[in-house]
């Protein structure tokens, strides 16, 4: 075997090194995915609770593990955050087919992620596999050198 380049081996190292930052940055991209898609999912459910409650109270947490008992004032209606932290009146039922899209919306989202971090994954698995060929096509030719001196 001819002796490995070693800007070959290092170009190799860089790109293995680049492509675990990439899966590094998707894979919490794909964790903030998961959260608001479960925040959205307790929001529909949170909603839809209310709604079946006939006296209108509920748990506030309000943090530490403390909860208040509230009187929700109006069942009907929900303030939904549409994004660039704006909010907007919607009645209960339109709210929550909002929060059903949104979740529908991040498990595709989440998906494509995670088929990107696949990817890059076999990707990285390749490089890897290259660059130990490299490191041992490196040790044979000392090896072979060392053994003809």
């Amino acid at each position: 075997m001819d002796q490995a380049d070693p800007r070959e081996i290092q170009t190799l190292q860089m790109y293995l090194n680049e492509y675990g930052q990439q899966i590094e940055i998707l894979t919490q991209q794909l964790s903030m995915i998961e959260q608001q898609r479960l925040e959205a999912a307790a929001g529909i459910e949170t909603l839809k609770a209310v709604q079946e409650n006939p006296d209108g109270v509920v748990l506030l947490p309000v943090g530490g593990g403390a909860f208040l008992r509230v009187k929700v004032l109006d069942t009907g209606h929900a303030l939904v955050n549409i994004g660039a932290d704006v909010s907007v009146e919607r009645a209960a039922a339109s709210a929550v087919a909002y929060l059903e899209d949104r979740v529908t919306e991040l498990e595709a989202l989440g998906k494509k992620v995670a088929g990107s971090v696949e990817q890059l994954q076999g990707q990285a698995t390749e490089i890897s596999r290259r660059l130990e060929a490299a490191y041992r096509g490196a040790r044979q030719a000392a090896q072979a050198g060392q053994g003809g001196s």
